[in-house]
């Protein structure tokens, strides 16, 4: 039987993981840092936004070569049982974080990698910003690329063409760049940095959960999935 990917699961998983504390308290470290040292709002846009424009880029170039990978070696059935298994123990860690933030095992970026971003912008011009950008997507995975892989690895579950792999790929990540976007707007018209912080401080545990249970829901509907036991009449 066919297995479509649906449009609600990719839209819903990327509006969750949009909200990753990670993915934005690295851009508000990044604009935080130029708005002090230049207070320059026109600059801080820009880089910004190129900034983020590097982390979409790579985020999608990454789950194009994960899809060709899966599918030239014909192990989505597998891979599906393998990372279904894996993001339900994600999951369990997210909400961990709900009940003891930061105790034990956590899914954060690297403390190493924080100090050399935050080395790096305190100099940041446009074309460092690109390099930022992707080196940021990169580190950041562990913490932010729990429901990128599900999602991933159920588009190469799909018997669809490729290009509507191409086109959930491309509306995924735009919507997981999407509240970045909109901070360094409220930031360029005049929304304090500070406050922005405190709302992800109050409610960065919220986030966690909410992650984590969509983490818990994919990893059960792709080993349902895997064998034959659910499938989706949706087409992309």
């Amino acid at each position: 039987m066919a297995i479509d990917v649906t449009w609600p699961v990719v839209i819903t998983t990327a509006l969750v993981d949009s909200i990753n504390p990670c993915a934005i308290g690295v851009l508000i470290l990044l604009i935080g840092t130029l708005i002090s040292i230049s207070n320059n709002k026109k600059r801080m846009l820009s880089v910004g936004l190129i900034y983020i424009a590097s982390v979409y880029i790579v985020y999608f170039l990454a789950g194009i070569g994960l899809l060709l990978f899966i599918q030239r070696l014909n192990i989505a059935q597998p891979l599906s049982i393998f990372v279904g298994a894996l993001v339900i123990i994600l999951g369990f860690i997210e909400i961990k974080d709900f009940f003891w933030y930061g105790k034990g095992l956590s899914l954060s970026i690297n403390p190493k990698y924080v100090k050399y971003i935050e080395r790096k912008t305190k100099r940041l011009t446009i074309p460092a910003a690109i390099v930022l950008g992707a080196f940021v997507a990169a580190v950041e995975l562990p913490c932010t690329g729990g429901p990128y892989l599900a999602i991933t690895t159920w588009i190469a579950q799909a018997q669809t063409l490729p290009i509507v792999g191409l086109y959930y790929l491309l509306v995924y990540n735009f919507i997981f760049v999407l509240p970045l976007i909109v901070i360094v707007l409220l930031v360029y018209f005049g929304v304090k940095v500070q406050k922005i912080q405190e709302w992800k401080q109050d409610y960065r545990k919220w986030m966690r959960l909410a992650i984590g249970l969509i983490l818990i829901i994919l990893g059960v509907l792709l080993i349902l999935i895997a064998y034959n036991v659910i499938t989706f009449g949706l087409h992309g």
